[in-house]
């Protein structure tokens, strides 16, 4: 009996070792599936990826926008983003169709608060460089156009839904309907007129190019101040060569 209890004593810590493996095999083998299926269960993974490819674009810029950099800041695996977009061209040009729209309901929503067709342009004006500030990523992405697929339906109908705007908000300006498939050359020139002049303000402004023409005016001048009266000022004609 006491041989057979001291052969039971050290055959017991193999047996246990047997047990836990045999345990461990189906968690190990459930964990793999999880893994696996990571894309499949993660709710509206779609979504889960422009989200994390927005973070990572206005922390990294566009140069550290990859698609594993954005499965990584997901939580799910290297092959998802491939699964959804395609390629990284597709990734990009989905999340500047949600740059395109969320800019385009801010000015939409920053027209609605004013009465007037000045007032109203102002707004807009504002609500373009708010936009561009807050998401400096963003806004440089959606006008990357080597880095997108203009075609891409997703993108196609927020960049013209974003062109409408801005043709509509210049036809009340003036007073008439713009068509902005059909512009006439005034129509056109109005437009891109109104376009470069805040365009090119908030690029000045994103590349604090304006720190040093705001030193020189009065104290107390503001950034709002410069585009206010930028803006009702009259735009002179080119200056003749020399």
């Amino acid at each position: 009996m006491a041989r057979l209890s001291r052969e039971n004593k050290a055959t017991r810590p193999a047996a246990m070792r047997t047990r836990r493996a045999a345990r461990a095999a189906p968690d190990r083998a459930a964990s793999k599936r999880r893994a696996n299926d990571a894309p499949y269960h993660h709710g509206d993974l779609h979504e889960a990826l422009l989200k994390a490819a927005e973070r990572v674009l206005e922390r990294d810029g566009l140069p550290g926008l990859t698609l594993r950099a954005v499965a990584r800041e997901a939580g799910v695996s290297h092959a998802a983003p491939t699964h959804h977009f395609g390629d990284l061209t597709g990734l990009v040009s989905d999340l500047a169709a949600i740059g395109f729209r969320q800019f385009n309901d801010a000015m939409i929503a920053a027209g609605a608060s004013a009465s007037t067709p000045g007032e109203k342009g102002l707004a807009r004006a504002k609500a373009y460089i708010a936009y561009a500030q807050a998401h400096p990523g963003m806004y440089g992405l959606m006008f990357r156009t080597e880095r997108l697929d203009m075609k891409r339906p997703s993108l196609h109908e927020a960049a013209n839904a974003s062109f409408a705007g801005l043709a509509g908000s210049i036809g009340e300006t003036r007073h008439e309907q713009i068509h902005e498939r059909a512009l006439s050359l005034d129509q056109a020139a109005a437009i891109v007129r109104a376009w470069s002049l805040v365009h090119g303000f908030t690029m000045l402004l994103l590349d604090d190019r304006l720190r040093d023409v705001l030193s020189r005016m009065p104290p107390g001048s503001t950034v709002d101040m410069l585009l206010e009266a930028m803006l009702r000022g009259p735009v002179g004609k080119p200056a003749s060569p020399c």
